[in-house]
């Protein structure tokens, strides 16, 4: 390992990056995985359809909080492919005021551009 702060945070943001590399590529392969294994429905269903046995329903935003792999708390979506699997349910009030106390919105779903929207 480097010695110096510089170097070490070229190390981190790399890590970082590939670490969402990862999480995409892992969430394309359960996805692929998910389709092989049932049947196409021959009806499409309702976006957010009731939970079934042993499922809840998907949130519409949620809280990451900040641990091994998150350096901060993010707000995300719920259907958020980087969401993890820690997402804490939240209402659009708290995703809205958690973003105005400085917790990050996610690079990739951006909940900030439709949470700051004026209604």
């Amino acid at each position: 390992m480097p010695p110096d702060l510089a170097r070490l945070r070229v190390l981190e943001t790399w890590a970082a990056h590939y670490l969402t590399r990862i999480r995409a590529r892992i969430a394309a392969v359960e996805r692929q995985q998910a389709q092989q294994q049932t049947p196409a429905p021959t009806a499409a269903p309702p976006a957010r359809s009731a939970a079934g046995p042993g499922r809840s329903r998907t949130p519409d935003w949620g809280l990451a909080e900040a641990g091994i792999g998150v350096p901060t708390t993010e707000i995300h979506r719920g259907d958020c492919w980087a969401r993890g699997k820690t997402l804490v349910a939240v209402s659009a009030e708290r995703a809205r005021a958690e973003l105005a106390d400085g917790a990050q919105p996610c690079e990739v779903c951006r909940p900030d551009q439709v949470l700051n929207r004026p209604p």
